[in-house]
């Protein structure tokens, strides 16, 4: 088995530094990636991303809608959103791409394509999309305060934002026994598979240094989000938040 040699990103919230060693991060697990997601999870991240979709459904089904799935990784919760629209995923980690573009081919459903792209300067003009996605890449950014201003800034208005990010569980003794699995099991069990002892271990760290549910809906009304709102995910292990693009004022002239 390989053993990765890399350095481990700061996890701190918004680390200098943290795009390129991210970066290198993920391509150097990404032929592990899925199947550990789904290990380490019991499967449970693919009934989050279902939901997650259930919740864009009255946008994904507006006439020629288009969804940015930001941050798709291997495409998993992009082939999602293609079952109900045209989605571009976006990530800038080619060998993630690689992955999920065999993924697509292998659907063959024509509704999908993938682009390279830096989430701080997406290659996409402003009210773009009728729906933006980002499952669990939001924390990895050096600036999620940036990161939130290029998601709306590509939105129409009226579209919907939906972030999924692994957060803070909300019962306290379910808290504990999810905190002892997820910084002491998690990164045995993920660098014994993967060869990155990296990865598994920035991860907890990562996500304890992310804003709570409450912090981050602020964060979101902060960068011109409305309507915004959170779902606790099995007990606040994820959250989901979504938030809107403002339509224009009416024309109040007569």
């Amino acid at each position: 088995m390989k053993t990765s040699s890399l350095p481990q990103p700061n996890p701190e919230f918004n680390a200098s530094g943290k795009h390129g060693a991210v970066q290198a991060m993920f391509a150097d697990i990404a032929p592990s990636y899925d199947r550990l997601n789904h290990l380490l999870s019991v499967n449970i991240d693919k009934v989050w991303r279902r939901f997650t979709v259930k919740k864009l459904m009255d946008v994904l089904e507006r006439p020629n809608a288009i969804a940015l799935d930001l941050c798709c990784g291997t495409a998993d919760l992009t082939l999602e959103l293609e079952k109900h629209a045209r989605v571009i995923g976006c990530d800038f980690c080619h060998p993630m791409l690689v992955i999920g573009n065999e993924k697509l081919a292998a659907r063959q459903a024509g509704k999908a394509r993938l682009a390279e792209g830096d989430a701080l300067h997406l290659p996409f003009g402003e009210q773009s999309f009728d729906a933006v996605t980002n499952a669990f890449g939001l924390r990895n950014l050096e600036s999620v305060e940036t990161g939130l201003a290029e998601i709306h800034r590509v939105l129409k208005p009226g579209g919907r934002a939906a972030i999924l990010e692994f957060s803070r569980p909300v019962i306290p003794v379910f808290r504990q026994a999810f905190e002892f699995y997820f910084h002491n099991i998690l990164p045995r069990i993920g660098s014994l598979i993967s060869g990155s002892s990296v990865a598994y271990t920035y991860l907890p760290k990562s996500v304890s240094n992310f804003p709570d549910q409450k912090r981050l809906e602020e964060m979101m009304r902060s960068a011109g989000f409305v309507n915004v709102r959170y779902h606790n995910l099995s007990a606040g292990i994820a959250a989901l938040h979504l938030g809107e693009r403002a339509l224009p004022p009416a024309d109040t002239k007569s």
